[in-house]
């Protein structure tokens, strides 16, 4: 298929291509200069490695962390309840904001306080929750909750705001129900949006869940931070940070990797 293409378009998916990777290389020496810097500055005392840590300390702590399961065992719950929390935000806010779009003079009424609550900082909430559900996983998956629905709500209802006027008069026109209009142009054309949305939530969500387990948790990459900044082991807190900021990317790719699919379906 490839030597169909013209000359001009296999120039442009070659030079594409050789961008690509010259992205990738650059990210990976980006990223490897910092550890490097890090490792040397650490070695050559310009940073106390026992408040900052180093690369070859966070190594060792992930083997010894590996050894006893204890890695697994925190980042599977973190992961966990960040993908229930994500999960839960996106759908129940798409929901709410299909009811928005449905009822104008639901929408009208609810927007004061959808804002206030967009402003308001939810991790303020955190001691509630705690009080009014327990020092339990239902509470930080709350939490994880909480700071994505109304991103999504807000978002998700724009969009269907937004949708194309005319596409939607020519469905009413031919005698389309709302809920046809929905299925059929609001929603599919703001597929884009909720794909943007999905991507911030994860960061949300993730966010969430390491506020909930500050407070309650005795087990995730949170608590591992928590208990790590308070007997002064740093490298344990680095270590979690790492791992932390490892799993955000994943996930963040797999959206992206959604992304991808939808495109190529539409």
């Amino acid at each position: 298929m490839y030597e169909e293409y013209s000359n001009e378009h296999r120039e442009y998916i070659r030079k594409e291509r050789i961008t690509k990777n010259a992205v990738t290389i650059s990210r990976i020496i980006i990223l490897s200069a910092i550890f490097a810097l890090w490792e040397i500055a650490a070695n050559m005392k310009w940073i106390d490695p026992f408040i900052m840590s180093q690369p070859s300390r966070i190594v060792n702590t992930v083997i010894n962390l590996s050894k006893d399961g204890s890695l697994f065992l925190h980042t599977g719950v973190t992961i966990y309840e960040t993908i229930i929390g994500f999960v839960s935000g996106t759908v129940l806010g798409t929901l709410a904001a299909i009811v928005l779009w449905w009822s104008n003079f639901t929408a009208r009424v609810l927007d004061p306080y959808l804002v206030v609550l967009n402003a308001l900082p939810k991790t303020a909430l955190g001691p509630i929750i705690l009080v009014w559900i327990g020092g339990t996983t239902g509470s930080i998956i709350v939490m994880a909750l909480l700071l994505s629905i109304i991103v999504t709500i807000l978002n998700v209802y724009q969009s269907f705001r937004s949708c194309d006027e005319d596409k939607i008069k020519l469905l009413k026109t031919f005698g389309a129900t709302k809920v046809q209009i929905l299925r059929k142009v609001v929603f599919p054309s703001s597929i884009p949006e909720i794909i943007s949305t999905l991507k911030i939530n994860v960061g949300l969500s993730l966010v969430g869940v390491i506020v909930g387990e500050f407070l309650v948790s005795k087990a995730g990459l949170g608590y591992l931070i928590i208990y790590g900044g308070q007997v002064f082991k740093m490298d344990l807190v680095m270590t979690s940070v790492i791992i932390l900021a490892v799993a955000a990317a994943f996930m963040y790719l797999s959206v992206s990797w959604i992304e991808k699919k939808f495109v190529k379906m539409r």
